[in-house]
């Protein structure tokens, strides 16, 4: 009997950065279990490319994702929301099927300043933050599966 996986929708405003960090970090750590999906409630229209430089560096590709308006997943069903910053706490309406909502801010990798180098440092921080929440809550959605089953 085929069963859907549960989508985890990732918020952030501009979903260029932070949100697709995470995306590609759950999907790597749970895809197999989760539809990881992530969106802006005001989509930068692109995913910055030191984002998608620092997941290369881990083996993780998030080259062909896209910045997406969260309303385009108002008329699916949403498990669970989870916004990586404040302003997409706000703005964050209620999914439809939508049980779970968590809010973990993240520092925006997209306002650091400095020299190249610097900058890069610091959207490897904040993927390597963005890593360790998602891999625990991955490990924590396994868990419950097992329990779940028994």
């Amino acid at each position: 009997m085929p069963t859907t996986k549960p989508t985890v929708l990732i918020l952030c405003t501009g979903n260029s950065c932070r949100s697709h960090l995470a995306e590609g970090l759950l999907r790597a750590a749970a895809g197999d279990i989760l539809d990881v999906q992530s969106a802006g409630s005001k989509p930068a229209g692109y995913v910055h490319p030191l984002s998608i430089k620092v997941m290369q560096e881990i083996g993780i590709d998030i080259s062909s994702h896209h910045s997406k308006h969260m309303d385009e997943f108002l008329k699916q069903n949403v498990e669970t929301v989870i916004t990586v910053c404040g302003n997409a706490d706000q703005a964050c309406p209620l999914f439809p099927g939508q049980v779970n909502r968590h809010h973990w801010p993240f520092v925006d990798p997209a306002h650091a300043k400095g020299s190249e180098e610097e900058v890069l440092n610091m959207f490897r921080q904040v993927r390597d933050e963005i890593k360790r929440v998602f891999e625990a809550y991955a490990d924590g959605r396994r868990d419950q599966l097992k329990g779940g089953s028994k």
